[in-house]
């Protein structure tokens, strides 16, 4: 097995960066990916912490994140399943990555920075929604942002190759595998999807 572990070996493996590559990062929030980002219900939160890395995908009705100023993004924690894995993370750390996609474009804006949490009222307050409040709000500062070209997306057809969610597993399928039946079952899945649409009513 041949395993590169000098940076020199990997340079030549690859090359140098085409210049675009570079010239497309910035270190704040500017016009073009300002709307980028605002039009970007989704994105997967990636954290750093003493016991490794965890990606979580995030969503919201409207944008996942919004805008306190050029160089600070802010992003709800709504209740979820109290696993915290992202929060003790931000907690213990603060590193962050986030990586915005929008259905249709085979592009991806990232975002590299730390982070920070917050239950301050006046964060807390910007994300009522229906008179429901986020637990605690993250402060993402911006360290770098850029597009990724749109390669990954395209060669996976991601958002073209149909709807093929009826040939998997549900949660309860994998929880019922995982547990050995001791959680999980169709009937998990109707109690989770109840709890799904009140939790967004």
């Amino acid at each position: 097995m041949s395993t590169i572990t000098d940076l020199n070996e990997l340079a030549a493996l690859y090359g140098t960066p085409k210049p675009p590559s570079l010239r497309k990062v910035v270190d704040r929030m500017v016009p073009v990916y300002r709307r980028w980002i605002m039009a970007s219900r989704f994105c997967v939160l990636t954290t750093v912490g003493p016991d490794g890395t965890d990606g979580s995908p995030r969503g919201d009705d409207g944008p996942v994140v919004i805008e306190i100023d050029e160089h600070t993004l802010a992003m709800p924690d709504w209740r979820g399943n109290n696993r915290l894995d992202s929060l003790r993370n931000i907690v213990q750390d603060g590193r962050v990555s986030l990586m915005f996609m929008v259905p249709g474009s085979d592009l991806v804006v990232r975002v590299n920075g730390r982070a920070r949490l917050t239950i301050d009222p006046d964060h807390i307050n910007r994300f009522d929604l229906y008179g429901k409040r986020p637990t605690s709000v993250i402060l993402i500062d911006i360290a770098e942002i850029y597009v990724q070209c749109a390669r990954a997306l395209a060669r996976s057809d991601l958002w073209t190759s149909g709807d093929q969610s009826d040939d998997l597993p549900t949660l309860g399928d994998i929880l019922k595998e995982v547990t050995s039946g001791e959680i999980g079952g169709a009937e998990f899945d109707t109690e989770e999807a109840r709890k799904v649409r009140e939790s967004l009513s």
